[in-house]
């Protein structure tokens, strides 16, 4: 899916792993989503700080997403509870100030000169329309943000409704939704961690990760004011 399309999918629906675009077998989705091609990959020790970050920074987020899944899985268990509504809460916290600057740097600062590189050494699609992985990724951005936000409107909404019966059944929708959140942001930093950063570390130079670099912390500041 080109990442203009992705406005424009339904986040309640599971969308099921494929290539770049038709049926075409890609690095980033392989026959099994957590299997990748062995070759061409770099361990984190051989990249640039400036990739290691990104992959130190997923690390952190793995623990925020295990803390989000087990309160989700002791409200269907058990019922909602104070610390249950609290752990919510603070995930989408998180979400709101640490995932989404996250992603909007690697928009900005890496992917548009990844995208370059990947076309270039026919790392894309064979489709009629032209993708990279650097599109995969956008799409998984989009689509996380669409899928907080299904979550966050249900929840909303469960606690409005005077009507028990709806009131689980829309609370029933809105943990559903957050296990989806979960799987797609550990296979999307999965991928990003295990063939994304390999693809970018051949593909960009040690100076060129150095202007990076720089530009990411100008843009993380100013993201963060």
């Amino acid at each position: 899916m080109h990442k203009r399309e992705a406005h424009q999918s339904d986040p309640i629906k599971r969308q099921p792993d494929r290539g770049y675009v038709g049926d075409d077998l890609s690095p980033m989705a392989p026959p099994e989503a957590y299997a990748p091609p062995a070759k061409d990959l770099v361990s984190p020790e051989q990249m640039h700080p400036f990739l290691r970050r990104f992959i130190d920074e997923h690390t952190l987020f793995r623990k925020e997403l295990n803390i989000f899944e087990e309160a989700i899985l002791s409200i269907q268990n058990t019922g909602f509870t104070k610390e249950l509504d609290h752990r919510l809460k603070h995930f989408f916290q998180f979400f709101d100030h640490d995932f989404i600057v996250h992603s909007r740097r690697e928009e900005v600062v890496l992917f548009p000169l990844l995208d370059v590189r990947l076309r270039a050494a026919g790392e894309h699609g064979r489709g009629a329309e032209v993708t990279t992985p650097v599109d995969l990724m956008e799409d998984d951005h989009v689509k996380s943000m669409q899928l907080a936000a299904v979550v966050l409107n249900f929840l909303g909404l469960a606690f409005r409704l005077p009507d028990e019966r709806s009131r689980l059944i829309v609370l029933d929708a809105a943990l559903e939704q957050g296990k989806n959140l979960v799987e797609l942001l550990r296979l999307h930093m999965f991928r990003e961690d295990n063939v994304l950063f390999s693809l970018a570390h051949r593909l960009i130079s040690n100076t060129e990760f150095e202007e990076m670099d720089s530009k990411g912390h100008e843009h993380l500041y100013k993201l963060r004011r």
